[in-house]
């Protein structure tokens, strides 16, 4: 006389029912907190350090306007001359009233073309100006 052993008749399968649901909800949660880039920075900068710095809260309202090393501006995703600066600016200011122009200058421009590029934003209208730096460590 044999014995069998008999083997146990339960599954070792691992539900995937749901897999569908949890990868659809962690697609819509990343698609709804990351945000992507809009500007592809084309001029090389290094900010100034800052010993106090403020984080300003509501980035919509800003437009970035970035000066390189070799004193080349950028704003948005083109190289502008400085002629160019104050009627794009004022385009910007006549579309959003309220915006901010976050100067991103590299640490080792001059403040005589710092200083030009402030009239040009004056004669646009944009008074409100913020200096990007870094934080000192």
């Amino acid at each position: 006389m044999k014995f069998e052993k008999r083997r146990a008749t339960t599954k070792q399968e691992i539900p995937t029912t749901s897999m569908p649901d949890i990868v659809f909800m962690l697609l819509m949660f990343f698609m709804t907190v990351t945000t992507m880039r809009e500007v592809d920075v084309l001029v090389s900068f290094k900010l100034p350090e800052a010993k106090a710095i403020e984080k300003i809260e509501n980035k919509r309202l800003i437009s970035y306007l970035w000066v390189g090393k070799d004193k080349r501006i950028q704003i948005n995703d083109s190289i502008v001359k400085m002629n160019d600066v104050e009627p794009i600016m004022y385009a910007k200011r006549q579309a959003l009233p309220e915006i901010i122009v976050s100067l991103r200058v590299d640490q080792s421009v001059d403040m005589g073309f710092v200083t030009d590029i402030q009239q040009s934003l004056r004669k646009a209208y944009c008074l409100r100006l913020n200096y990007s730096a870094m934080i000192k460590v």
